[in-house]
């Protein structure tokens, strides 16, 4: 991290310091290395000790931890002449990101967001990874509710912003799908003039003092195993990745960096990770977050991925999605039976809408209860996709299919 006097924690909470400056800022005391700030968020003070023995230059104690973090991250975004790109979307945010990490890291000094850190502390901590040779810094920004996308987004102040698509998400919070516009529109509504926007095609931009880029259906081809976009040769096979890619490419051309001919993607845990089981199976573990357009995706990706092999679908609730909910667990179910699935498992209570779908099925209340049913369910030589909001937790239903003997 860009050195920040210890001065600028003057007037946050309660700190303890060491050394005059520090190099780096942590929220997780097993994280802290010498030179490091530790911010005590929720029950960090209890850590506080331990975040010293581990050569923590300074601990912080806040009065309110979110203000503090971004008071900090703000100084070392003064300091800083990196680029930064912010993408945001109702699905895709990550996988965008580690996209474009994957090619700008290959011309450029870059940092980009761990996993999801996506949010109040989740965006300050990636921009406090800030150094001083860092020329591009990739930022995620997650939407809760109106007015989350504006305050990160000021934080961050980028100059190129990322809307990767409009879809069914957090309508608990906002209501509708114009809703979500306006809760997306306010990363392009932040952008400095001559700024970039990168947008879906028919997405609302009404700024005449920005570029924008409308990404509509990007052409594609696979070759050896590999997905062609804009003449880069990806290591994915998803189709939903596609759009993803043309979004990640312009933003490269954006930041005015070359396109490389070839590009391995690192992509973050629990996002369509493959793996083989018994009997020439295969599990698609696609458990870290769904909504209805993304579980289509995976379900399209399951029967392209199945070929002969049986379809057996473990789909747990789709969260926030207000009074709209129930009927969108039809839909996706009516998709799976569609899509040819053999066997569907459905986990949670929104969940059961699956099967009014029409697909065949079992259901379980929750994750302890689908451990159960597995053995029963899954066969030798079965393609499974496992898919749910985070939190049903079904990584752990993934996890198990990995380790447990299947029924013949």
């Amino acid at each position: 991290m860009i050195a920040l006097e210890s001065s600028v924690l003057d007037g946050l909470g309660q700190v303890e310091a060491r050394a005059g400056r520090f190099t780096g800022v942590q929220v997780d005391s097993r994280r802290i290395a010498p030179g490091d700030l530790f911010v005590a968020v929720g029950r960090g003070s209890e850590f506080v000790d331990d975040a010293l023995t581990r050569g923590a230059a300074a601990t912080l104690v806040p009065h309110e931890a979110f203000a503090a973090l971004a008071r900090v991250a703000a100084a070392v975004r003064e300091r800083t002449s990196a680029r930064i790109v912010a993408i945001t979307g109702s699905m895709g945010k990550t996988s965008t990101k580690d996209i474009l990490a994957a090619l700008s890291t290959r011309s450029a000094q870059t940092i980009a967001a761990e996993a999801s850190f996506n949010n109040e502390i989740g965006v300050p901590l990636t921009l406090c990874r800030l150094e001083e040779p860092t020329e591009v810094c990739i930022l995620e920004l997650a939407m809760r509710g109106f007015g989350q996308i504006a305050e990160l987004a000021a934080l961050a102040r980028p100059q190129i912003g990322v809307v990767t698509n409009v879809g069914p998400v957090h309508l608990e919070l906002v209501d509708s799908l114009d809703g979500v516009v306006r809760a997306k529109g306010e990363l392009i509504a932040a952008l400095p003039a001559g700024g970039t926007a990168i947008v879906p095609e028919d997405f609302p931009v009404a700024r005449d003092d920005v570029e924008v880029v409308r990404i509509g259906v990007p052409e594609a081809s696979r070759v050896d195993g590999r997905t062609v976009v804009g003449g880069v040769s990806f290591n994915f096979t998803a189709q939903h990745q596609i759009q993803n890619a043309a979004s990640a490419l312009a933003a490269l051309d954006a930041l005015e960096l070359p396109r490389p001919q070839s590009v391995d993607v690192d992509f973050a845990r629990w996002r369509g990770e493959e793996q083989e089981l018994p009997g020439g199976g295969l599990l698609i573990n696609d458990a870290y977050n769904a909504n209805p357009v993304s579980m289509r995706a995976a379900l399209a990706y399951l029967a392209e991925r199945a070929g002969d092999r049986r379809r057996v679908a473990i789909l747990g609730d789709m969260a926030e999605l207000g009074r709209t909910g129930p009927e969108y667990h039809r839909q996706v179910g009516a998709a799976a039976s569609e899509l040819g699935v053999d066997e569907l498992l459905a986990v949670g209570e929104l969940a059961r809408g699956y099967l009014e779908g029409g697909v065949p099925g079992r259901w379980a209340a929750n994750v302890h209860d689908a451990l159960r049913q597995l053995g029963e369910l899954v066969r030798p030589g079965d393609a499974v996709l496992v898919k749910a909001s985070r939190a049903v937790g079904l990584e752990a239903v993934a996890a198990a299919l990995t380790q447990i003997p299947t029924t013949t």
